[in-house]
């Protein structure tokens, strides 16, 4: 790796660190300006003053706002994510509970749509203008303009309620087969698929588009090299970079639309343990929660740039 490579990579990383501390910044503020006393849901409405103001002093809630995002910041970096107020748990031990299906379901989502959007992405851009390509082209706009929420309603109304193939909910911690994981699996990963592999296409497609119009690849295409060579050998090899993007971009979609999938089939995931925290106001549940996205889509988007880096043969020569 040469020193102009490492520089670039030492930047991204740093960008990326700065980068969380705002957002860790921005989560704990956020939290805090939530409707409602913590205090005062853990007590109920016959409470005594006497009683609210002493579990706010044992809980630090009188602190300065100042001091206790140093003393939460303090703790994440150390590994120590706090306790729920809601259930007094080891926050680290429920996160990591659900996070197990969370990152099931995203690695089941990317098996099916990276591989794909590749395809669709490719053989669109070598075939633009045909009708194979306005199919596609058409399909994917359509899917683009419909949110998740109104295709996971469809997918709950189509297979669960006319045809009555799968089931309207999905519970990870009960499939003990393929057949139950695939049942269990199916509709979230239709309606996450839907949305990423849509995004995915395009910008593959668009990319390896302007891949081929540089001269390079018409004077292999002038040479005689096959269509199928001059994408897959001359092409490809300089789409990398924004096609690693892509895939990163849309990968780190799924931390967001998770939350509505989750919701909508009852899955068992780390999404729907920070909707339920928002209900009970359990803050230190839900700053962790945050966190754990933050820190995923992070980790997704460096891991694109140092990739896109690496992989630029201009830089690399």
């Amino acid at each position: 790796m040469n020193t102009q490579i490492l520089t670039l990579v030492l930047g991204r990383l740093g960008v990326a660190f700065i980068t969380l501390l705002i957002v860790s910044f921005v989560v704990f503020g956020a939290t805090e300006m939530l409707p409602g006393d913590i205090v005062e849901i853990l007590l109920g409405q016959a409470a005594t003053p006497e009683a609210i103001a002493g579990l706010r002093s044992a809980m630090h809630l009188d602190d300065p706002s100042l001091v206790r995002y140093g003393r939460w910041i303090l703790g994440l970096l150390q590994g120590d994510l706090g306790t729920s107020y809601a259930n007094d748990l080891p926050i680290a031990e429920m996160i990591g509970d659900r996070l197990s299906n969370t990152l099931r379901l995203a690695a089941v989502t990317s098996a099916v749509a990276v591989p794909l959007a590749l395809v669709l992405g490719i053989t669109t851009a070598m075939f633009r203008g045909s009708i194979y390509d306005r199919i596609v082209t058409t399909g994917v706009v359509s899917v683009i303009s419909v949110p998740e929420f109104m295709i996971a309603t469809l997918a709950v109304l189509v297979f669960a309620v006319w045809l009555d193939w799968l089931p309207a909910l999905s519970f990870a911690n009960e499939a003990t087969s393929w057949g139950e994981m695939f049942r269990v699996f199916a509709m979230p990963v239709i309606t996450l698929c839907g949305v990423i592999t849509a995004q995915m296409i395009r910008m593959t497609r668009a990319a390896v588009i302007d891949t081929l119009k540089m001269p390079y690849v018409e004077m292999a295409l002038l040479k005689g090299a096959s269509r199928w060579r001059m994408v897959m050998r001359h092409a490809l090899p300089n789409a990398l970079g924004p096609i690693v993007n892509a895939i990163a971009l849309s990968l780190s979609y799924l931390l967001g639309g998770v939350i509505i999938v989750e919701t909508i089939f009852n899955y068992p995931g780390i999404a729907k343990l920070m909707v339920d925290a928002v209900a009970t106001r359990d803050l230190p549940l839900i700053q962790s929660c945050a966190m754990v996205f933050c820190i995923g889509y992070l980790t997704l988007i460096t891991l694109a740039d140092i990739l896109a880096i690496v992989a630029n043969p201009r830089l690399r020569k």
